[in-house]
């Protein structure tokens, strides 16, 4: 019972890491990049972004400078009622240290 707590701890530390691309920027297949997208508007002012891994669509959040997964789905590859195009440039690719100074 009292084991729990720290196994917990290890398996939310290891979620981190698995995010760690994601929340600095693309990792090289995804990075250097031209893409079209559609968005709805929901997290404000488009600010940049790029596809990643698993089809997933990830913004950057100018308050808080560095990326979010889009959970939402207010970034489609198809248009639809309320979305609007966009077009942007997926980021170089950086390494773990300079990604960190981001």
């Amino acid at each position: 019972m009292r084991y729990r707590l720290p196994v917990f701890a290890v398996v939310v530390a290891l979620t981190a890491c698995a995010t760690d691309e994601a929340y600095y920027g693309p990792p090289v297949p995804y990075a250097n990049v031209d893409y079209d997208a559609y968005y709805d508007g929901y997290y404000g002012p488009f600010n940049g972004g790029y596809w990643g891994p698993g089809n997933n669509f990830y913004y950057w959040d100018q308050g808080h400078q560095h990326y979010h997964h889009d959970n939402g789905g207010h970034f489609r590859r198809n248009g639809g009622p309320g979305f609007h195009s966009i077009r942007g440039h997926a980021p170089a690719a950086a390494g773990r240290a300079e990604r960190a100074r981001r």
